[in-house]
């Protein structure tokens, strides 16, 4: 168990300098007994409280690392229940399974899909990063496992002989692969091949307490890369479970349950639909992989922006850089839009001038990421900040006509940007974005 904010507060300096940010040590403290904030914000803890404050400073959730070394996925390092307490840090990786008792045509066709499947989200690429390979007893594990390293995705390795195991862990060699999995028959050979090859592992069981077990007894080996499973007889089961693990991680700081949680939302049905709707609420209530048996567009897609959603920072706005963005082949006589950075805006925006089929100039004001109106009600997107941006663009080098289109959101600043920019005429566009590619048909630089 971690220590409570008061333990913590008797081992730091107690001087109030507020150099943490918070105006007292105790503050601090609670703020670090639960989670909320790093013992490095505090510049004159001794090193001797550093070490003894190490447990109430690490993550509630242990951060677990698989794959390449030059693309790893981290699973797990969370520290709150809900994600407006702070954020959440590490998205689930979403895989698909295969099987030696598959047939060959679906083993390919899954392989297929994990390696091609693949959605721009304003300017992110969303895919799937796991294949999990199941031994089933045929002789064609280890064919299957060099399968799967052709993906380039992380590993998922999951067998009952442990010796197959420790031959597909070596040839995965620097893709260091997710090793499936700890029971109590197999629990002092996992153990072994944990610490040997240097490997997590995934620890099962039919309930809390007994995984909670099989997990002290591998710590006290000095396992310390762990990755949760309880396996559920239904959905209802499988939502408790996730929960229970999640809160008794982060309000008790049980640390033999404070690690991350994989699920396989197709062992509790056989439906496409069905298994995406429960990996959807393993994603949004603390499963730290998602492993699928069904792998389709229609499915991957949903999940994967739910997943996008659910762990971008509520409190950092994805914004699009500043500057000029040409769309088309704009020439001197094309339109010259301008609009915010947040980006979801701006590829919307960009979106609809490429359908209007129109080349043109899109400024993109920096406005710290917020949206039109709210920028505009935040004071960071109006007539000044806008005529900046026109003049040190020099966008007037790039057209010969003196025409401004604004969103017709912000019809309220017209007048002011006039007077700021007189030598332009300012052009009241769509309030829609959707009717973006209307307008610039009709427009005209005379």
């Amino acid at each position: 168990m971690g220590l409570n904010a008061l333990e913590i507060f008797k081992l730091l300096p107690r001087t109030n300098c507020k150099e943490c940010g918070f105006p007292t040590c105790l503050a601090f403290a609670m703020q670090l007994a639960m989670g909320k904030v790093e013992l490095s914000k505090c510049p004159h803890v001794s090193e001797e409280a550093k070490i003894k404050l190490e447990a109430s400073a690490a993550p509630p959730i242990a951060t677990v690392e698989i794959g390449k070394e030059d693309n790893k996925l981290s699973l797990g390092g969370e520290t709150v229940l809900f994600r407006h307490e702070k954020t959440f840090y590490n998205p689930p990786p979403i895989g698909v399974r295969i099987a030696e008792d598959m047939e060959e045509k679906e083993i390919e066709e899954r392989l297929k899909k994990i390696r091609e499947l693949e959605y721009e989200r304003v300017g992110i690429m969303l895919r799937g990063e796991v294949v999990a390979v199941e031994d089933k007893g045929k002789g064609r594990f280890l064919e299957l496992v060099k399968k799967a390293l052709d993906t380039g995705k992380a590993l998922l390795l999951m067998s009952e002989n442990v010796d197959n195991l420790k031959k597909a862990v070596e040839l995965a060699g620097g893709n260091r692969p997710l090793v499936y999995g700890v029971e109590e028959n197999n629990l002092e050979e996992m153990g072994k091949l944990a610490l040997e090859k240097k490997v997590p592992v995934v620890v099962k069981g039919k309930s809390v307490e007994e995984v909670r077990g099989r997990v002290e007894k591998l710590k006290s080996k000095g396992v310390k890369d762990i990755v949760l499973e309880i396996e559920p007889t239904d959905i209802r089961e499988a939502f408790f479970n996730l929960v229970a693990l999640r809160r008794a991680a982060i309000l008790k700081r049980d640390t033999s349950l404070g690690y991350p949680v994989i699920f396989f939302p197709g062992k509790l049905t056989p439906d496409p639909l069905k298994e995406a709707l429960y990996a959807g609420l393993a994603i949004a209530k603390y499963g730290s992989m998602v492993i699928l048996n069904n792998l389709s567009g229609e499915t991957l897609f949903p999940l994967l922006v739910e997943k996008f959603n659910i762990f971008t920072d509520p409190q950092r706005p994805l914004a699009t850089p500043e500057g000029i963005y040409e769309i088309g082949k704009p020439t001197e006589e094309s339109p010259v839009l301008v609009t915010v950075n947040f980006s979801l805006t701006y590829f919307i925006v960009s979106g609809e001038v490429e359908n209007s089929r129109i080349p043109s100039w899109l400024l993109i004001q920096d406005s710290e990421g917020l949206s039109v109106l709210t920028a505009w009600a935040a004071d960071k997107f109006n007539a000044e900040t806008i005529a900046e941006l026109v003049k040190k663009s020099n966008i007037e080098k790039k057209v010969k006509h003196r025409k401004l289109i604004i969103p017709g959101y912000v019809a309220q600043i017209v007048g002011e940007l006039e007077e700021e920019l007189p030598d332009w005429e300012i052009v009241l566009g769509p309030r829609e974005a959707s009717h973006i590619p209307a307008f610039l048909k009709m427009w005209k630089s005379a």
